[in-house]
């Protein structure tokens, strides 16, 4: 196993800030360091200007580094966000704006790509690679600048690159291939290990804008000397190809035996798992990313989320809310809490909307239906896996910022009919960090993160309450169907499975 005496480099580009964290092989978090990240929203557009966040990662990264004097760093690997890319030069300059992972202005591009026999949601990295190429195709040929308009050049000298690609590239001095986890939503096939080319050809790709690929894991360098006086990390430090900020999650909550799931509770919902073989799932909801060893790791996303709460009860104290809530279980509404229009996963909808059965009789009573509609979100989108066939009898683990809340866990596991495990670090550069281990010490995956991951808290569900919530997620079942929404098997499904654990394969 790793040496406890050496601490790994986990690297997270999140969305409002980078986070660093120096962790031993036995999961003590020796050295942690943070920094901002501006943004651009406006209407369907979300980017952020690339240099901002080397900037980020070398404020981040000192100050890890700097709690940690002394102890030997022995690798590093860095995730992103999955979904967000950009232009680069030959060398790794970013050459446009990095178009965040919800960034929406590629859906006619999105369409295009459907047509030609590609499974892309319409905020995947594909997508947005055709949007780059449209409007800022030719950069190279001009000063590198965020914002010109010029047209494409053939061949062309510029390169996609995923977030993680341009820090890598700044650690190492050299231009990196890939990883498959961010390749992935760029339309990499992960089954036959290749980019279909004819398809992307068909879709005006140039040849040569596409990155090779690596799986996750693999050295791709050491930290060069430039980067090392600005980020504090010594020189010669191996760095690793990384995975998706997602999977990162997942490799924190130790949840890649077959059967495991991390459930990540945030702003929204998402469900990751682990499997032998990949989840098929013919309406595209559900997705595989591959691990370093091989197996599979499915999952979705969801657009319910506790983003609801922070738009509903602004200013609102979470812990007297819940406290409240605990009265009305079941609440005298029934919720599907979109944080924004559309739904991705357990179904495909771009027109679902949120909604309220019923009438709350007080502000308590809507935040308890809130509550309680996304855990019956939870509950489908872990009927629809098994409905699609997904080993689900391992542990479930949950994670993200609502995991905070013991309320909210006891009310989830109580829906759900099963219990979760809560650890007691669950940032995803906790994942890379485990990640860098692996690549470098060449071991298992699943060993690595066991160890560095420490359990807070089991929670147990209350079989009476599992009970009591039968009746309203039935409702919300129902409704969902009516509306159109939710297929009519997997309606059917989601009520054959009514009394029964969430865990049953």
């Amino acid at each position: 196993m790793p040496d406890e005496q050496e601490a790994w480099l986990g690297i997270d580009l999140g969305t409002q800030s980078v986070r660093v964290l120096a962790v031993t092989g036995d999961g003590t978090v020796v050295g942690r360091g943070a920094a901002p990240l501006g943004g651009r929203r406006e209407g369907e557009r979300h980017e952020q200007d690339p240099r901002e966040w080397w900037e980020a990662v070398c404020a981040a990264a000192r100050q890890a580094v700097g709690e940690a004097p002394g102890v030997r760093i022995g690798g590093l690997a860095v995730c992103g966000t999955s979904g967000t890319v950009l232009l680069t030069d030959l060398a790794g300059r970013p050459l446009s704006p990095g178009l965040m992972y919800d960034d929406r202005r590629a859906a006619a591009q999105a369409a295009r790509a459907r047509a030609a026999g590609l499974a892309v949601q319409d905020t995947w990295a594909l997508p947005k690679a055709m949007w780059l190429v449209e409007e800022y195709g030719g950069l190279a040929e001009a000063p590198a600048r965020a914002h010109a308009h010029l047209r494409v050049a053939r061949p062309p000298r510029f390169r996609l690159a995923h977030q993680p690609d341009v820090i890598v590239a700044r650690l190492t001095g050299e231009l990196p291939p890939a990883d498959s986890s961010h390749a992935l939503k760029t339309g990499y096939d992960l089954e036959q290990g290749a980019w279909p080319y004819a398809a992307l050809a068909e879709l005006g790709l140039p040849d040569g804008l596409l990155p090779e690929v690596v799986r996750p894991g693999t050295r791709l360098g050491t930290v060069c000397p430039d980067a090392a006086e600005a980020t504090g990390i010594p020189a010669g430090t191996p760095v690793v190809a990384g995975m998706t900020d997602g999977c990162a999650a997942q490799i924190a909550s130790a949840a890649l035996r077959p059967g495991s799931w991390n459930s990540v509770l945030g702003t929204t919902l998402v469900l990751k798992g682990a499997s032998t073989t990949p989840v098929h799932d013919p309406t595209g909801v559900v997705y595989n990313h591959r691990a370093p060893d091989g197996t599979w790791l499915p999952g979705g996303a969801s657009s319910v989320g506790a983003g609801v709460l922070t738009a509903a009860f602004a200013g609102a104290d979470p812990a007297v809310m819940d406290e409240r809530a605990a009265a009305r279980e079941p609440s005298g509404a029934v919720a599907y809490p979109l944080v924004s229009p559309g739904e991705r996963f357990p179904f495909h909808a771009p027109q679902a909307v949120a909604l309220v059965l019923g009438e709350p009789r007080d502000d308590a009573d809507l935040w308890a239906a809130l509550l309680q509609g996304v855990a019956f979100t939870e509950r489908l989108c872990l009927d629809y896996l098994h409905h699609l066939g997904a080993p689900l009898d391992g542990p479930l683990t949950f994670t993200g910022g609502a995991a905070r809340s013991g309320y909210w866990n006891q009310l989830r596991t109580d829906v759900l009919g099963r219990p979760a495990r809560v650890p007691a670090q669950t940032e995803p550069a906790l994942g890379m960090a485990a990640l860098a281990a692996h690549g470098v010490c060449s071991l298992g995956l699943a060993d690595v993160a066991e160890r560095m991951v420490r359990v807070r808290a089991v929670v147990d569900p209350r079989p009476d309450r599992t009970a009591l919530f039968a009746e309203p997620y039935a409702r919300l079942v129902d409704e969902l169907h009516a509306r159109g929404w939710l297929p009519a098997p997997v309606a059917a499904h989601a009520h054959a499975r009514l009394t029964r654990d969430t865990a049953d394969s």
